[in-house]
């Protein structure tokens, strides 16, 4: 039986790009299917972190780049600054999900921040990424500037606070939650634990 991980993540968010790897792994040889879901940080008006500042130079140098380099994964801490806010990411993501490439478009969206340095604030941006993806980078354009998933988004926003999201990434499994990167093992943990409880 299908096995669901809900990732609730925010693309500008460090610690949910380190999350694929693992996620991808537990994945691997099981019935499971990866969905990510939309959680914004900061939304917009709220005013967005910026990579100079104390607070990310201290967190990154004390906790990202180590667990990064512990995980063997390429990341750094872009420059664009103010970070963008990622709610048009996420609308684009509802566009890439529509033509099931949700995957796919998360992780190039997460490269393309924190390998790339490129700012996905921009439509610009992401209708580059939708384009290498095959999708209509036209049509793409287009949903972002009218606004098209708008709502879609904002639902999924919406599910999140019902279900008390607060910090990312959350991973649910049938209920059960998981908080932050997750290790192999309470990946592990979790899936079985679901799969008893059916």
């Amino acid at each position: 039986m299908l096995t669901t991980i809900e990732v609730f993540a925010d693309f500008v968010c460090p610690f949910c790009y380190l999350a694929e790897q693992p996620l991808a792994d537990a994945a691997e040889d099981r019935d499971v299917q990866i969905a990510w879901r939309p959680f914004e940080l900061r939304p917009e008006p709220t005013p967005t972190l910026r990579p100079e500042g104390d607070y990310l130079q201290s967190t990154w140098q004390q906790v990202v780049y180590p667990m990064a380099e512990r995980m063997g994964v390429p990341i750094v801490l872009p420059r664009v600054s103010p970070q963008p806010y990622s709610r048009l990411a996420f609308e684009g993501f509802a566009y890439a999900a529509e033509h099931g490439l949700e995957q796919r478009y998360t992780e190039r969206i997460f490269r393309a921040f924190f390998v790339k340095q490129r700012d996905i604030g921009r439509p610009e941006v992401l209708t580059d990424v939708a384009s290498e993806l095959g999708l209509d980078a036209d049509d793409f354009r287009a949903a972002l500037d009218s606004g098209r998933y708008a709502q879609t988004h904002q639902q999924a926003l919406r599910r999140a606070r019902e279900l008390e999201i607060t910090t990312v990434p959350t991973l649910l499994v049938d209920g059960r939650r998981l908080e932050g990167v997750p290790s192999a093992e309470a990946l592990h943990r979790l899936l079985n634990d679901a799969v008893v409880l059916r």
